[in-house]
Order: structure tokens, then C-alpha cells, then sequence
């Protein structure tokens, strides 16, 4: 039978699936550490992600055991890597949740004429601090020396299949996520670069070939193995799930993620939707929350429970019915863009229980995300996905579902990336589209969780709402 193998280089560990091309079953899997890392300066060492893929291969039995005809890299967003002209690594990587770049974001920002809404225009998005944007900025501020010596930039995933192929390649999913590729054009904004990081930096020769959804970058040199074009790690999920125009997937784990598939561009000028573009051709709009799971870790540390007895005592308290509204910003939000918040409890009565408290942290924590991903509109009416950690919570399966009013689908696969990586690999292998694989493997396929149509939804929506307000005030 053919083999595929798919690869998550996250922001912690590389996590790999060996799988038959054909019918998704798996056949093997590895994982490997790198060095962690935390904000402000958030920064990794490339070497260390190859280091981890290998050793996550060779857990896995590549290519001892299984000789995978094809692969495909999927990995943490938006990451700067910078090479020189010996294609040597001239620093550490800086990551997605690197926030030293803060105030050169302000800089852009005032910089671009037009503000928000010309950035929107001009790539889909609203640089934030996570962009490769302005890490690029930052260095220009910071270590204008590297900059000039800077002969190549990349990604995480782009540096790995590079690693792997030796060409410079990427994908438009991860490209869009740059803050200087147009989803709407598929088209590098060399323009943004010349002026607002350095016009004497040759981009077109520095930034890598975006290639077409299911064109391979080359062969892995070792085995001969066919390489995908990879993509970044929220667009290797939708891969996973199968996800269709108007489905909306919900993650939830430390931060909060948010996303659809859509058939056009999407350039929100007030920021909380970045207009990504998706692995297969089509878009994906996202929105992202900070506040998440650790919100919830952090009131269970309060009560002195586990995570398991939280779950019971949310489960135990009545929806809303306290009248206790946690606002759950406690390290600073992303989406409001409140990044010196903090969080808010309303509604306290001396009367308060633990399983009140409980409730209210969940109830906080998905109205967050859900007030976010009200500025999707209308076009979300197809299934609802809930992944991520708290995906395997009772008390988050059921506060969703009850909050959206809608059945949630909780797919059995937990490695939703390194599956979606697979799935592209096979389509370039077997030459079909991804819907074609996804569908045939039926990685989104899991436990169905109802809404219990007694639930005042509406009114807690709306008290979360009021809470929100008050605190930003």
C-alpha cells in the first residue's frame, strides 16, 4: 500500500503520522521535543526543528521501516527565518508569539498611508505583532547589520522543505500570513517591503516560489520521497477536517482560533479577521483570541481542583443562571485589541459556589471567541468543528454547543495539523484534490454534542456583551 507521511513542526514539538495514502488508516506515528520558548523575546533555533523531525521520524520508522512515497510539512505561522548568501541561519528564528515587535507594528501601521484599511487592501490582513512583517521591521530597528546580510527569508515550514528539497518554496497558505503576499492578487507585495523595510534588499530573489496547492517542491534527497508544498498549521487543520465553505471550525487550546473556508478574499480594516488564504485554493478567514484554556487552568488553580473535577463542577452549575460573568482578558487581548487588559469578574454574590465560578470561566472563555467570530457574518451556516485541547472537555463540548445552538461535531483525531499535512501529501501523490482524500479518510468524523434548547443563549450572549463593554471602559 502507498504511504504518505505528514509533519507538524509546532511551536514545542514535531509531531509526524505515517498513513496509507489510500484510506487514511494509520500506520505509524512519532513526536519529538524542540526547546520551548515564551513571550516577550520568543525565538527557536532552526536546527532544533530538523533535529526534531528526525528524531520524530525515526520513531515513527521512517525511513527504516516505511518508505513514505510522499510528505508534507506543516508548521507554526508566521515565523521569521533569515538566511545569508551561504544559506547559512544568520539568527534564531523569531515565532509567532514573539511580541517584541510591538511597537514596530505601530510603526507600520502609522507609516502605510491609508492605516488599517490600506493594509487590509493590500494583503488581506492588519499586521499584528505576530506578522513576519514586522519582525522584519524589528530587525531593521534592531539588527540592521543581519538585515543587510540577509540573502533569503522563510518560514518555519518553508525552511524545513528547503532542509529537505533545497529549493525555496512555500505555499500560499502560509504566505498569507506574511503580511506582504496579497491573497486577493496572489501576488508578493514588493512595493510594502521597499518602502517600509529596506529598498535595497533584492525581495524578489530573497523570498521564496509560492507554489500552486498541489505542486511538489522536489524529493527529499535521503529517500527519494516526494515533498508537498507544506502550508501553515491552521490551514493544515482545515485540510484535516475537510472543511467546506460556510463550516466554521472552533479551536480552542491556550489561545482561541476561530475559522472558515470561503470562495473569495475577505480585508477586514478593523483588524479582527485576518484574510488568510487556505491550502487548496480558496481563503481563510480567521480570527484569533488569546484568552483561551489557560483561563480556565488558571480559575481550576484557584479552586484547587483537576482539571477533571472543574469539568464536573461547571457541568453542575446551571447556564447563566448565577447571573456571574467572567471577562476572561487576563493577560491583554487580541481580539478586542486590548493587549494591557485584564480580566473582570461581574456579577459576584457572597453566596458564589465553586461550580458557579467554574461556569462562568468556560461561559467566558467561548463567549470571547464567539463575539470574534460574529464578524464572520452570515457565513458560517454549515458544521460546526470544535478542536483544540478543550475539545476533549465535557464542560467546553457542552457550553459550545449550547452557546452556538448548534450541533458540534468533536472529530476523533486529535493531531488535526500533522493529519492535514498527510492529506496533502496524498493528493500530490495520488493526484486528486484534498476535499477528494479528506472525505475518503473522514478525519472530521467523531462525537456529535447537541444544544440543549433550554438555554438562554441569547441572554447570556448578551450579559457577556455587557460585561465586555464595561471592562474595556
Amino acid at each position: 500500500m502507498p504511504l504518505v507521511l505528514g509533519v507538524d513542526s509546532s511551536t514545542s514539538a514535531c509531531k509526524v503520522q505515517v498513513r496509507d495514502a489510500e484510506t487514511g488508516a494509520m500506520v505509524a506515528s512519532g513526536r519529538a521535543m524542540h526547546p520551548s520558548t515564551t513571550p516577550p523575546c520568543s525565538e527557536q533555533r532552526p536546527r532544533d526543528w530538523e533535529a526534531a523531525f528526525i528524531a520524530a521520524c525515526a520513531e515513527a520508522g521512517v525511513p527504516t521501516t516505511y518508505y513514505p512515497e510522499a510528505l508534507a510539512v506543516a508548521a507554526q505561522q508566521h515565523g521569521l527565518v533569515v538566511l545569508g548568501d551561504q544559506d547559512e541561519v544568520l539568527r534564531p528564528a523569531k515565532l509567532w508569539n514573539d511580541t517584541q515587535s510591538a511597537p514596530d507594528t505601530d510603526d507600520l501601521l502609522a507609516e502605510l498611508a491609508g492605516g488599517p484599511a490600506a493594509w487590509a487592501a493590500a494583503c488581506g490582513s492588519v499586521p499584528v505583532p505576530s506578522f513576519t512583517i514586522t519582525k522584519l521591521r524589528w530587525l531593521r530597528r534592531c539588527e540592521p547589520d543581519v538585515l543587510r546580510r540577509t540573502a533569503a527569508v522563510m518560514l518555519p515550514h518553508d525552511w524545513l522543505t528547503f532542509r529537505l528539497t533545497g529549493r525555496r518554496v512555500t505555499d500560499r497558505g502560509d504566505a498569507s500570513g506574511t503580511g506582504y503576499w496579497s491573497p486577493a492578487e496572489s501576488r508578493y507585495r514588493y512595493d510594502l517591503l521597499n518602502e517600509l523595510i529596506d529598498g535595497e534588499v533584492d525581495w524578489e530573489r530573497a523570498l521564496p516560489e509560492v507554489l500552486p496547492p498541489n505542486g511538489p517542491a522536489g524529493d527529499w534527497a535521503k529517500t527519494g520521497t516526494r515533498v508537498g508544498p507544506g502550508t501553515g498549521d491552521n490551514m493544515a487543520a482545515a485540510l484535516g477536517l475537510g472543511l467546506r465553505p460556510g463550516d466554521l471550525a472552533l479551536s480552542l487550546g491556550t489561545s482561541g482560533t476561530a475559522f472558515t473556508v470561503s470562495d473569495h478574499p475577505s480585508a477586514d480594516p478593523s483588524g479582527t479577521v485576518a484574510g488568510f488564504a487556505d491550502a487548496t485554493g480558496r481563503y481563510l478567514p480567521l480570527t484569533c483570541t488569546m484568552n483561551a484554556t489557560k483561563v480556565t487552568d488558571a480559575v481550576a488553580r484557584l479552586l484547587g481542583v483537576d482539571h477533571e473535577r472543574f469539568d464536573e463542577l461547571a457541568l453542575e452549575a446551571p447556564a447563566g443562571e448565577s447571573g456571574l460573568v467572567l471577562v476572561p482578558h487576563l493577560d491583554g487581548e487580541r481580539t478586542p485589541n486590548r493587549p494591557g487588559a485584564t480580566g473582570t469578574l461581574a456579577g459576584l454574590r457572597s453566596d458564589v459556589t465553586p461550580a458557579q465560578l467554574a461556569r462562568a470561566a468556560v461561559e467566558g472563555v467561548v463567549c470571547n471567541l464567539l463575539q470574534a467570530a460574529t464578524a464572520f457574518g452570515g457565513a458560517t451556516d454549515g458544521r460546526v468543528f470544535l478542536v483544540g485541547g478543550a475539545a476533549r472537555s465535557p464542560a467546553y463540548r457542552r457550553v459550545v454547543a449550547d452557546l452556538t445552538g448548534r450541533a458540534i461535531l468533536v472529530p476523533s483525531e486529535q493531531e488535526l495539523v500533522a493529519a492535514g499535512a498527510a492529506v496533502q501529501a496524498a493528493g500530490v501523490h495520488l493526484g486528486c484534490a484534498f476535499a477528494q482524500v479528506s472525505d475518503a479518510w473522514g478525519l472530521g468524523q467523531g462525537d456529535v454534542v447537541e444544544p440543549d434548547d433550554a438555554v438562554d443563549r441569547v441572554a447570556i450572549l448578551a450579559a457577556y456583551a455587557e460585561a465586555a463593554g464595561a471592562n474595556a471602559a
